[in-house]
């Protein structure tokens, strides 16, 4: 069930119309700029096959092996096998790839808890949501995330200004519908298909728009065209560029030229309800596979500012060791909004088990609110040689090797070699156009800071600290109004209810 990476290199050979560069791809698998990123994708597929791997990255169900990435969430043990997965994988490949398939297939599964809402519109798309969760366990595709349009004017309806700056219907036929516009997505040029979603529109009161659709999309289908960014990798060599050259994730404006999208795999169609429903709840599940790379990021930050301090012995100061105690909080504050979103984990409407989505959302509000300011304490403890070190070439060459080998080696531990792998790799992490472009994703990937904010507005408990003051304060229980939950119904209320042997331990 779990294709070979040979078998996901072999599907994206399909004829499709990709630009990078203003010229036209012949082979995204070999093409220079995507190649480090398709191979280590078909590592994956590869992974989930190695007998040495594969009980970490798949699980087997009546006899077939399924990625652990796509399997629905029932149960803690899913999230912890998530969880593992990830991490396994990261730690293979030396780096951090976010748009892999496992933080974007959890999408759908906010769909698949809104089977109500899409009933109100057509039984059918409901089925269709099922279908395609099966599909993506049984068959095994590279499934990205396309949200974002180029938007236009957006003090104006998309119906006042050219309309296909928002996705959407151009018309209906008897195999589906057909639409045009134009959708900026990660990974979409080797991918094989997207969960195509409206942006967040200005529907009114509008209860049908053309540009509320969602459906997968076939990244193979005819009409569509693939305008990608120019890529980082092989703008230098890779020995002063390691991870800008192994790394790099090209984003792409996937064109929409009258593209026709089968009836099975529309998975809601003109209803704004619909479409309002999963922009509120798009990243239930995803989010966690997202904030979890930050936390690996934030590992990465503090090996290499640890590693700069210890040369020289600079982390017996105390001052370099509250810097570096500052990268272990934000660190471990990012680990434990993880732990704790499996522990106090909830039911979600469709039966599924979600990470608890207060402590969800306030931890990646943590992990992305913070990360400029965790990278410039890494800048500070890694000092300045990051930003004016010579490049390999210099350190080999017959001229000036002698000298970068004298002014380069610590002592007997750290030589010039490593210390020039080491300044190296700080570089790209910290101060490169590569790092830069990070930045700025980590920051917008999954929505802007201020939805963020607006999630954890809409998942917190209020009612707690409302019942709190107004018993504490003496007030009339009128002055409450309406709440949300049951008195004294806390996550951790909830947690020790359904954990009754760590309950009775307590009591």
């Amino acid at each position: 069930m779990i294709r070979t990476g040979a078998e996901y290199l072999e599907s994206i050979r399909d004829g499709r119309e990709v630009y990078i560069g203003g010229e036209r791809v012949k082979d995204i698998a070999s093409h220079p700029m995507f190649k480090p990123l398709v191979d280590i994708r078909a590592r994956i597929h590869d992974m989930q096959h190695d007998p040495a791997k594969r009980h970490i990255m798949a699980y087997r169900e009546d006899g077939e092996w399924s990625a652990i990435g796509n399997k629905l969430p029932h149960t803690q043990s899913d999230w912890w096998d998530k969880r593992r997965a990830t991490d396994t994988l990261l730690e293979d490949i030396g780096g951090i790839v976010t748009r892999v398939g496992d933080e974007t297939v959890g999408e759908m599964w906010s769909l698949f808890d809104g089977q109500d809402v899409l009933n109100e519109v057509d039984p059918q798309f409901s089925a269709n949501i099922r279908n395609h969760i099966s599909r993506v366990l049984k068959a095994d595709p590279f499934h990205v995330s396309a949200n974002t349009d180029p938007k236009g004017d957006r003090s104006r309806p998309p119906q006042d200004q050219d309309p296909d700056m928002l996705l959407h219907v151009v018309r209906e036929t008897d195999t589906g519908i057909v639409v045009r516009g134009a959708k900026y997505e990660t990974a979409a040029a080797y991918a094989n298909q997207a969960f195509t979603k409206p942006t967040i529109a200005n529907w009114g009161d509008a209860a049908y728009s053309d540009y509320a659709v969602g459906f997968i999309c076939d990244l193979g289908s005819p009409g569509l065209k693939f305008i990608c960014r120019t890529g980082f990798a092989g703008r230098a060599p890779s020995e002063d560029y390691p991870l800008s050259n192994r790394f790099d994730e090209i984003d792409t404006l996937v064109i929409f030229d009258d593209v026709l999208i089968p009836w099975e795999n529309v998975l809601f169609y003109r209803h704004t309800r619909a479409a309002m429903f999963i922009r509120a709840t798009l990243h239930r599940y995803s989010a966690f596979a997202f904030v979890q790379r930050n936390l690996k990021f934030a590992d990465m930050l503090i090996g290499a500012a640890l590693f700069n301090a210890r040369q020289t012995g600079l982390d017996k100061q105390q001052a370099v060791q509250e810097k570096l105690a500052q990268l272990a909080v934000y660190r471990e504050g990012i680990n434990a909004h993880l732990t704790a979103a499996i522990a106090l984990a909830e039911r979600s409407p469709g039966g599924l088990l979600m990470p608890n989505q207060s402590l969800l959302y306030s931890g990646r509000v943590l992990a992305c609110s913070q990360l400029h300011e965790v990278m410039h304490i890494a800048r500070e403890l890694c000092g300045g040689q990051i930003c004016v070190t010579p490049d390999k070439a210099a350190f080999d060459a017959e001229a000036t090797r002698p000298w970068l080998s004298k002014f380069y080696t610590v002592n007997e531990d750290w030589v010039a070699e490593d210390r020039r792998k080491l300044l190296a790799f700080a570089r790209d992490m910290l101060n490169s156009d590569y790092a830069g472009h990070r930045l700025t994703f980590q920051l917008f990937a999954q929505s802007p800071p201020f939805a963020h904010l607006a999630a954890v507005y809409r998942n917190f408990d209020w009612d707690g600290p409302l019942e709190l003051v107004q018993k504490a304060a003496g007030l009339s229980e009128k002055v409450l109004g309406e709440r949300t939950r049951t008195p004294g119904d806390s996550a951790v209320s909830q947690w020790f209810d359904t954990n009754t042997s760590l309950k009775t331990a307590a009591e």
